[in-house]
């Protein structure tokens, strides 16, 4: 960055101004708050949030120094909240990737599933799985929920990937079968009020964080 580009002194001592004022508004808004999602205390932590962000960018730019905040959510995830204040319906929209790395145990649980249906016709409603990944993934999820299959997933032969949970807030609960076709297209990620990541890249991260702080502790 060029000396003309980057941002004077006073500029980024307005920044850290405008950082107190901000937590000075946060924590009233926080002591006077008449709710657990009170609107005036979410103002304040995304006005915090803006603040700090300015702050540490200037400081960067012109003295080439960061601050020690993190400020959750605050990354590039999602875009600003701009659903309703008050929502008055919610939808849960869950994503979990699994690897098929075990088939073999995957066709003999489906089969066992299978094979303790109760319905005596067995030639027209009992599924044979044979040697059908697909077949024997309908059984697996026609007789488990989600969350069982998740915390049971070695036991079908499966591996865990990348799973993400959202809360989106909406107006009103849309009409019996209105989305059911299309499940997931009116997932709008500026209506998402929260949400919930796994993944194996965090954990490297964290990995690498700890072994510069232990690099750092050797030195």
């Amino acid at each position: 960055m060029s000396d003309a580009a980057q941002p004077t002194a006073a500029e980024v001592r307005a920044a850290a101004e405008a950082v107190k004022a901000a937590l000075d508004r946060h924590l009233e808004a926080v002591e006077h708050r008449t709710g657990e999602d009170d609107p005036a205390v979410y103002d304040a932590f995304n006005i915090l949030a803006a603040a700090a962000e300015a702050y540490d960018e200037r400081l960067y730019d012109r003295y080439d120094e960061v601050t020690p905040f993190e400020i959750p959510g605050a990354d590039d995830s999602l875009p600003p909240y701009a659903g309703p204040e008050e929502p008055n319906s919610l939808s849960v929209l869950i994503r979990r990737d699994y690897a098929v790395v075990e088939p073999q145990r995957l066709l003999a649980q489906a089969q066992r599933i299978a094979d303790l249906d109760p319905d005596d016709d067995r030639s027209e409603n009992a599924p044979v799985v044979g040697a059908s990944v697909h077949a024997a993934l309908g059984v697996l999820f026609g007789e488990f929920e989600p969350d069982e299959i998740a915390s049971r997933h070695k036991e079908f032969g499966l591996e865990e990937g990348d799973s993400t949970l959202w809360v989106s807030a909406s107006d009103d609960l849309p009409e019996p079968g209105e989305w059911l076709s299309t499940p997931f297209d009116q997932a709008d990620p500026q209506r998402v009020v929260c949400r919930f990541d796994v993944s194996s890249v965090f954990d490297a991260d964290e990995l690498g964080e700890d072994l510069d702080d232990l690099d750092e502790a050797e030195s």
